[in-house]
């Protein structure tokens, strides 16, 4: 039997099938810490919070005096990048949609990443040290700006990054006013507690098309009227500055933005050390580094 065949049959969260399966339980904690005496930002509060609807708001995670450079910086990155530079994801009109690796390319967004608004946070949801797994600016531009449909980013860092465990989380930090009618992020709370399997195989090269419009690895609509009439729907909306962290596999999507009011964000997922990427559970082959990394899985230092 192949090394891929067995790695497939020991898969505790199976997805891209040719069939329908059930929801599976989760399998691993949400939080990661000791929280009888953990130290970090978070309360037991938040954390018990976390822990129960898979996400958390936190204002002034970057202060106002600095929203206004990083605005810059993104500005001066999407003139430096080439045309044809992967990092960069159009939308199908040609305005920029996603800036991948930011955190690579900007002082500026690094020193974000190891600021003591997010790092310290990251770690203690996740029981210690943490490396990128991804970064991106997401761009919504007014009146133009397309939604993302309803997903779990763990099924496709799990089926097409090869990421072990539910052991990542996600930090979007607004740079823009989120109000909930410029696209603002939707999340389904408690959907973390439930991994829900997804049909269809992974065409290769997926992510040149998903980026833009996932069509794999998505629930269908009774999966997702389901987990709505058990949970209901919450939305992201804030002033820029403030962060929304969520669970790797909470349930979340956007609209379009048909406001002449522009979204956009900074996108960080951390990964512990410890659950650091193996073969892609069902992709042919591995995502490239600025979507996955493989590589730059040192830990993260202040």
């Amino acid at each position: 039997m192949s090394s891929a065949v067995l790695h497939a049959l020991h898969d505790p969260y199976p997805s891209r099938l040719d069939h329908a399966i059930s929801p599976i339980e989760r399998r691993d904690p949400a939080v990661w810490c000791d929280r009888t005496g953990a130290s970090g930002p978070l309360s037991a509060d938040d954390l018990d919070r976390f822990d129960e609807r898979g996400y958390l708001i936190r204002p002034d995670t970057i202060g106002t005096e600095a929203v206004g450079p990083i605005g810059t910086e993104i500005e001066r990155l999407a003139a430096d990048l080439a045309p044809g530079d992967r990092r960069l994801i159009r939308e199908p009109g040609g305005a920029i949609r996603s800036i991948f690796a930011p955190h690579l390319l900007s002082g500026l967004i690094a020193d974000v990443v190891r600021s003591d608004t997010v790092l310290p946070i990251a770690r203690q949801l996740l029981g210690g040290d943490v490396y990128i797994h991804q970064a991106r600016i997401n761009l919504m531009p007014g009146f133009t700006g397309s939604g993302f449909y309803w997903h779990s980013d763990f099924e496709t860092w799990h089926a097409e990054d090869g990421m072990p465990r539910m052991r990542a989380v996600s930090c979007s930090i607004a740079l823009t006013p989120n109000y909930p009618y410029n696209g603002s992020l939707m999340v389904i709370p408690g959907s973390h507690h439930t991994f829900y399997p997804c049909v269809g195989a992974t065409p290769d090269n997926h992510h040149e098309k998903s980026l833009v419009a996932q069509q794999f690895g998505v629930p269908d609509r009774d999966t997702l009227t389901k987990a709505v009439d058990a949970y209901g729907i919450d939305q992201f909306t804030g002033a820029a500055g403030s962060a929304l962290w969520f669970d790797c596999n909470l349930l979340h999507g956007s609209g379009s933005n048909i406001t002449p009011l522009p979204r956009s964000n900074v996108f960080l997922v951390f990964n512990s050390v410890e659950n650091r990427l193996v073969a892609p559970y069902a992709a042919q082959r591995c995502r490239p580094e600025h979507l996955a990394a493989r590589a730059a899985t040192a830990p993260i230092r202040r």
